[in-house]
């Protein structure tokens, strides 16, 4: 039985775990002394569990090419927009960038299209990096589990995705063109990323899409549902906001900072070993508000669209209509989302809310007691794992993670 058996029955009434009850219970509304007290439990909850440190990373968009049509994202195919994608030299460069930063965990992103990140070109950027970067995840369309387990092969420790939202009449609305249309094909896909060998695995929701609460509940559902069936990997979780894209989308649902520092705070105290990331798309000041309170894992000094830390890619950007490519000047083409005089970069995803430095939000980290970590992992701790037994059944002995 996957996830979707779950979640059906959850939407048809199914009684919830105990776990679940209570975390249904905190997401209640909440007086300003009942939330200071959640947020009070979170911080200790936090520090028993991770201490003071904070895993810093980066994304390095690949490639905003999309065959997808998704009503709140700047990459949705028939937005017209600049695209490129980046060569795996362009890539190196990239993240030979971030690494002189200090970042040693990187998350290669790419919209979904086949014919530009298929044919091996995502196991080529890994293998690029490998060497340099101790910790690379993925951030890309749903895969089948062989092509998972090639992922991983290639030096890939991490698969991020998000459900986008777990509330299907509201998922078909806002998906409608292309592989991503299939609501149960993603929902599966941690489970089959697990079976490809994934150690971190991210689920999250895009908040903004349907009622919070709804989709926090069904979020907290999927994980207990993932430490229980894939328990030999470790586990992430993030709540993102919708912000300003291509395609000016405006959400429906409000997700307020209150609301957030709520659900925040009840994930912690319900799943006290889950990873809590949190992005650039949130403003500087609820950032700093957020990062005591439960937050394990965040992004910083990020850029959205290809090339956007070096300038890579630039030589090759257009446009698409529908899917077509068309080269900037042509008499048919449209005038792109972002156009502007002189340089013509590749668009991004969504604005970013907080565009300090890395090096500015390390600092910050440390004035608030705070450890930025900006490694965590080495591919050469696996070279000893054959020493020790491979399962909990047969070992007795706890698994060794590293909590993201």
């Amino acid at each position: 039985m996957s996830f979707v058996e779950h979640l059906n029955a959850l939407d048809s009434g199914a009684p919830l775990s105990a776990n679940l009850s209570r975390f249904q219970h905190l997401l209640r509304p909440m007086s300003p002394s009942e939330l200071e007290s959640l947020a009070a439990t979170s911080v200790q909850t936090t520090r028993a569990q991770f201490g003071r440190t904070m895993r810093l990373f980066a994304p390095i968009y690949l490639s905003n090419e999309c065959v997808n049509n998704c009503s709140y994202c700047g990459f949705s195919r028939d937005n017209p927009i600049l695209r490129t994608t980046l060569s795996v030299e362009q890539v190196v460069k990239e993240a030979e960038f971030l690494a002189g930063q200090g970042f040693r965990h990187i998350l290669l992103v790419a919209g979904e299209h086949p014919r530009f990140v298929s044919d091996g070109y995502l196991e080529e950027c890994l293998q690029a990096l490998r060497n340099t970067v101790p910790t690379l995840a993925i951030e890309v369309g749903p895969m089948e589990t062989p092509e998972y387990r090639r992922m991983v092969d290639s030096g890939c420790e991490g698969l991020v995705v998000y459900q986008e939202t777990y509330h299907r009449g509201a998922y078909a609305d806002f998906h409608t063109a292309g592989p991503k249309k299939n609501f149960d094909w993603r929902l599966e896909c941690p489970e089959r990323g697990y079976e490809g060998g994934f150690r971190r695995i991210g689920i999250g929701a895009l908040m903004g899409l349907a009622d919070w609460r709804y989709e926090l509940l069904r979020l907290a559902a999927h994980l207990e549902y993932l430490y229980r069936t894939c328990w030999k990997s470790s586990f992430t979780i993030s709540l993102p906001r919708l912000r300003p894209a291509a395609g000016n989308f405006q959400p429906e649902f409000p997700f307020s900072d209150a609301e957030f520092v709520q659900s925040l705070c009840a994930l912690r105290v319900c799943f006290p070993q889950v990873g809590i990331v949190l992005s650039t798309r949130e403003a500087r000041h609820l950032r700093d508000a957020l990062f005591p309170l439960g937050v394990t894992s965040i992004s910083a000094g990020s850029h959205t669209e290809p090339g956007g830390y070096t300038g890579e890619g630039a030589d090759d950007v257009h446009l698409t209509v529908r899917g077509r490519r068309v080269e900037i000047g042509d008499e048919a083409a449209p005038t792109p989302c972002n156009a502007s005089s002189g340089e013509t970069p590749a668009t991004g995803q969504f604005d970013i809310a907080d565009d300090r430095s890395a090096s500015e939000v390390a600092a910050h980290l440390c004035q608030i007691g705070l450890e930025p970590v900006w490694k965590d992992w080495d591919p050469s701790i696996l070279a000893a794992t054959d020493v020790f037994p491979q399962s909990h059944e047969n070992s007795g002995l706890p698994e060794m993670t590293t909590h993201a």
